[in-house]
């Protein structure tokens, strides 16, 4: 069959199923009972004008739902770049000294530390293990950092501490997608759709919202954790590469020019809003957009995406590896990204995951390795970032999704081959740098062996709120309505940490 008849048979047969009666009664078996509801919710309105038809019109929001909004309050950031160690990193071998754990290294846990509690491997008694990295105050904060980060004692001083994060979750899954979209279940948007929803993008060529992933895999949570949830999926996450083609197929079929393709969204597009008018569905506003980002993407994207248009002394502070999938390349187009107007870049970094069940996961061989793989990198990042003005406008934002325990790990209750820590969510460490912190902070402390917070305890929802009021946002007030109720990135709960602000 000619493919121009198949499409126009195609359009009669969906205008058919649209009208008939039986078609409604088969596919809708809801809607009558809809009807009914929306006649009694909504028709019976004796203030609402009796028109004929209602016009259905397209606001600049609905046709470019990416168009830039000022936030409702005065924002002390533009932009966020958010860098995850999937598999969550030790704590107790980057940031938070305790030397007292060193002196009990090896000994048996307290029982009372392990009653109540639940780990996802540990179990018995396991042995306590001290710190396998050396430790120093650096910078005039004085804050403490491993000699697993030599790069990163440069930029101490940029960065605020929280040293007593907790979380309720201690799987990767569930937790990770707690950090990321406020709730251990999936149908949450994710934070980096929540601001490009609330904000836009100052760059209608790009997506507002940019994930880049790195370590030879993705979060374990999926791609949910970038998901847009129940907001309009033109806010979800748009995945990029480092290596190869930036995003699949960017480049037009051979014989298709631009021209062509231009008129073929447009009429696609003028399709789709016909389709709009009869069913009112924002999806569909989200497909038009989609569209016609595409369209501009393919001019942008390989622009921005290129590092090998950087000058050397950058690529060499980064430690780039053009051509390859890598964190510090990752790192490099983060800071090209934001220059360029992208709202959220998210950074997930896979291989954290600690156990000590092999060498690329013992916390003093592999958890070495990734830390080397970082150091450099983060530090050029933030030393690019204040070069050249945009970290007073920018916030990084650096953690995993839990922490590690002070006691080793014991699979199956038998002694391990490799130095290892169990998954932590009691107390873990976190930082973030940029526009509206207090540069050189440390909130927050944990007891004499890192298990448990004793001061500054904050949680996951206090960290969302802090993100969301430096973007010019309050939290408590910045909802969208689903399923008959208003929902909020920090569900009924969150504080800003004000200790760590500016």
């Amino acid at each position: 069959m000619d493919p121009i008849e198949r499409l126009i048979r195609e359009k009669l047969m969906r205008d058919a199923q649209a009208k008939t009666r039986r078609h409604f009664i088969k596919e809708c078996a809801t809607g009558l009972g809809g009807l009914a509801l929306g006649s009694i919710f909504l028709g019976c309105d004796p203030l609402q004008p009796k028109t004929k038809k209602q016009k259905v019109t397209f606001s600049e929001r609905d046709l470019n739902p990416l168009a830039t909004l000022p936030p409702p309050y005065t924002p002390k950031v533009k932009s966020v770049i958010y860098l995850h160690m999937a598999g969550s990193p030790s704590q107790l071998e980057m940031f938070d000294y305790k030397p007292v754990l060193h002196t009990l290294n090896n000994q048996e846990c307290p029982e009372s530390l392990l009653q109540g509690k639940k780990f996802a491997f540990i179990k018995g008694t396991p042995r306590l293990l001290g710190p396998q990295a050396e430790f120093s105050q650096e910078g005039e904060s004085g804050n403490w950092v491993s000699n697993y980060l030599p790069h990163f004692k440069k930029v101490i001083d940029e960065v605020a501490f929280l040293k007593a994060v907790h979380t309720d979750q201690f799987n990767h899954g569930p937790a990770q997608l707690f950090m990321h979209t406020g709730s251990p279940r999936l149908g949450r948007p994710s934070i980096g759709a929540w601001a490009t929803y609330g904000l836009g993008s100052e760059n209608q060529n790009l997506p507002g919202f940019v994930v880049l992933t790195s370590g030879g895999n993705t979060p374990d949570a999926g791609k949910s954790v970038w998901g847009s949830g129940f907001l309009p999926s033109v806010y979800q996450g748009v995945q990029c590469r480092s290596e190869g083609d930036p995003v699949l197929y960017i480049d037009d079929p051979k014989g298709l020019s631009r021209d062509l393709k231009k008129s073929t969204i447009e009429a696609i597009n003028k399709i789709n809003k016909e389709e709009y008018t009869k069913y009112a569905d924002p999806e569909i506003l989200a497909r038009i957009n989609q569209y016609e980002m595409a369209y501009r993407m393919q001019i942008a994207v390989p622009e921005v995406m290129n590092i090998e248009t950087e000058p050397e002394n950058i690529k060499e502070m980064y430690g780039v590896e053009p051509g390859k999938e890598s964190f510090a390349n990752n790192c490099l187009l983060a800071r090209k990204l934001v220059e360029d107007g992208v709202r959220f870049v998210q950074l997930f970094d896979w291989g954290w995951d600690s156990h000590g069940t092999d060498h690329s996961t013992a916390v003093d061989l592999g958890l070495r390795n990734k830390c080397r793989e970082i150091d450099r990198p983060i530090t050029a990042l933030l030393l690019d970032l204040k070069q050249r003005g945009l970290l007073d406008e920018t916030l990084v934002v650096w953690g995993g999704e839990f922490g590690r325990t002070p006691m080793q790990e014991n699979r199956g209750n038998k002694e391990m081959g490799f130095k290892g820590r169990d998954h932590h969510g009691d107390a873990f460490t976190m930082w973030m740098a940029g526009g509206g912190i207090k540069k050189g902070a440390c909130f927050g402390k944990t007891d004499d062996i890192g298990f448990l917070g004793i001061e500054g305890q904050v949680s996951v929802h206090d960290v969302h709120a802090t993100i969301l009021h430096l973007l010019g946002f309050d939290h408590e007030e910045f909802t969208f309505e689903f399923q008959g109720r208003n929902f909020r990135l920090t569900d009924v709960e969150g504080v800003v940490i004000k200790d760590i602000l500016a």
